[in-house]
Order: structure tokens, then sequence, then C-alpha cells
């Protein structure tokens, strides 16, 4: 009978640890925060590229002034540097993992 009991309880030991949670990918180096963060940076790396261009003339031989306004020379490069820093926030970001407390051993 002892050893149907310890049988028993090895099943549920196993059980419980195979019923926890897995991670998203084995042995992948991102989880599916750092690829959410990702796609977020480069969106925003797309809208700072698109708010540098344009500004030209389509007539070669007139000059436009508009290559230089506040948009282009100030407020898109930020907007591209913190582009850049969300996707390295995204590559360096590892989630921390919860620490598991030790099972409480009982003598038999």
């Amino acid at each position: 009978m002892n050893q149907k009991n310890q049988k028993n309880t090895a099943k549920k030991g196993a059980t419980a640890k195979n019923s926890a949670k897995p991670e998203w990918a084995p042995g992948m180096p991102f989880t599916l925060t750092n690829y959410i963060l990702m796609i977020a940076g480069v969106v925003i790396l797309l809208i700072g590229y698109f708010m540098l261009s344009g500004g030209g003339s389509d007539d070669p031989s007139q000059f436009s002034d508009a290559i230089f306004n506040a948009r282009r020379l100030k407020v898109a490069p930020v907007i591209l540097v913190i582009g850049f820093v969300v996707e390295l926030f995204a590559i360096m970001y590892r989630p921390r993992r919860k620490t598991e407390e030790p099972e409480a051993e009982t003598k038999a």
C-alpha cells in the first residue's frame, strides 16, 4: 500500500511540474514582449523617416527653403533617436523570472 501511495504522489508531483505555464518559445532568445517592442520601434522609425522626407522642389533650377523647417531639422531626428532607443531596449530586454519557492520536504 505504501508503494502505491508513493507512485500516486510521484505522479501528482510530475503533473504539477508539467502543468506549469511553459515558456513562450523554449530555446529562443526573445520572448513575445521583445517582438512587440521591436515592431513598435520599427513603427516609430518609419514615422521618423517619413517626417524627414520631402521638402524638395520639382524644378531643379528652383531652391526650396522647406528642407530647413523645424520638422525636418529637429523633430524627425528626435523621433528617430527614440525609435533606435526602443529597438535597443527591445533587444536587451529580458523579463524577470519568478523565483520558485522551495517545496517543504515531508519525512515519511
